[in-house]
């Protein structure tokens, strides 16, 4: 068996989409399988990996990051000429859509099957941003075909398998595999940072629909009684520089921006923390999401404080990983100064749970059983 993953995200890049590949790759290797890997040239120094990784120079943003319309196409136009000469018996994508559809059209082409990853729904993120109907339109059309094509779609969560209906995916060949992280990683073992202060952290992308401007608003309520409290971003993303303005105008001398960290200090920072924050904003059709960084969180022992509502709210609360909160300033600093007052004994059960629940080495040899299984039902 060969197997193509084809991904502008992978190590030595930081990200949940390149960690999960990576846990992919792995769980295929350890089934048999040859893999290649088909991604980008990463801005940082690459690591060793037994794995053959072939990379391809692309556009970037001002962060670094292959984010944005003509970022995409610099990968995946030369995607689909790189599939086309490729050996392979089958080809595993990952969103966006636009890399989707270039995997489709070479597939056909070389008459092999592919497996979509669909770590999230890509579009329904899009329409709970600024962009125009028509772009939205014109990339649900894109991933609708994506998905529709694929032999087998992988969803990470029973929220991501419901929202495949909506573009008449056969529901037949949609498998859950879960979602998680690596728990060699993050991990309740471990230094803590300790900056001689109490802080709360947000890790991860900052994006508009994720809303982590309620954070920063509900700091304001928290200082009043805890003056000497910080809060910690560490990531990127397209609401970052609205968040640095926001920060500049309630405690500007409270709220530290570092950037994207390696994953073992991003570690180091959650270990540490009051509490980590996560949101999604309600009503924009992202409900169903259960962000990555609630299971980096837990596995460190950290406890979520959760600002929305739907799947990853229960989940947060109905298996003890924190606390979910309404969306509102109010709550969230109700909830942030709950951890500030009491004391988090529960921290070694959390860790368990994510190790049991949400580890990366489980959710990675499910995933590449399934497309093993694809594989041999011709998909």
């Amino acid at each position: 068996m060969r197997a193509i993953v084809a991904t502008r995200l992978y190590p030595p890049e930081v990200g949940a989409a390149a960690f999960r590949l990576e846990a992919l790759t792995r769980g295929l290797e350890e089934s048999g399988a040859e893999v290649l890997v088909l991604t980008t040239r990463p801005p940082v120094q690459g690591v060793s990996s037994t794995t053959a990784v072939k990379r391809w120079p692309v556009l970037r943003d001002r962060g670094g990051n292959v984010r944005g319309y003509v970022q995409y196409l610099s990968f995946d136009l030369p995607l689909f000429f790189r599939l086309l000469v490729s050996r392979g018996n089958i080809v595993i994508s990952e969103p966006p859509p636009t890399t989707g559809l270039m995997v489709a059209a070479a597939t056909l082409l070389r008459r092999r099957g592919y497996v979509y990853y669909a770590a999230d729904i890509w579009t329904d993120a899009l329409a709970a941003t600024a962009a125009p109907a028509l772009v939205v339109r014109v990339m649900r059309a894109i991933e609708g075909i994506a998905l529709r094509r694929a032999g087998k779609v992988i969803a990470i969560s029973d929220g991501v398998a419901r929202q495949t209906r909506q573009f008449n995916v056969d529901p037949g060949k949609v498998v859950v595999v879960g979602n998680g992280v690596n728990t060699d990683i993050f991990a309740a073992r471990g230094q803590a940072a300790d900056p001689g202060y109490r802080y709360f952290v947000y890790t991860g992308t900052m994006s508009e629909w994720q809303g982590a401007e309620i954070f920063i608003d509900a700091l304001r309520t928290v200082l009043e009684q805890f003056p000497d409290v910080r809060l910690h971003f560490f990531g990127q993303g397209s609401a970052e520089e609205a968040l640095r303005a926001r920060a500049l105008d309630v405690a500007p001398d409270r709220i530290i921006f570092s950037g994207v960290v390696p994953p073992d200090e991003a570690a180091r920072w959650i270990r540490g923390a009051a509490a980590s924050l996560v949101s999604i904003v309600p009503g924009q059709g992202y409900d169903f999401a259960k962000p990555t960084k609630i299971y980096a969180a837990a596995a460190c022992g950290t406890p979520v404080v959760y600002a929305g509502v739907g799947d990853a709210a229960d989940m947060v609360s109905n298996s003890g990983l924190g606390a979910a909160s309404a969306y509102t300033v109010s709550d969230v600093a109700r909830t942030m100064l709950h951890f500030l007052l009491h004391e988090d004994t529960d921290r070694g059960r959390r860790s368990a749970w994510v190790e049991a629940n949400a580890s990366l080495r489980v959710t990675g040899r499910r995933a590449a059983a399934e497309v093993v299984s694809a594989l041999r039902e011709g998909r």
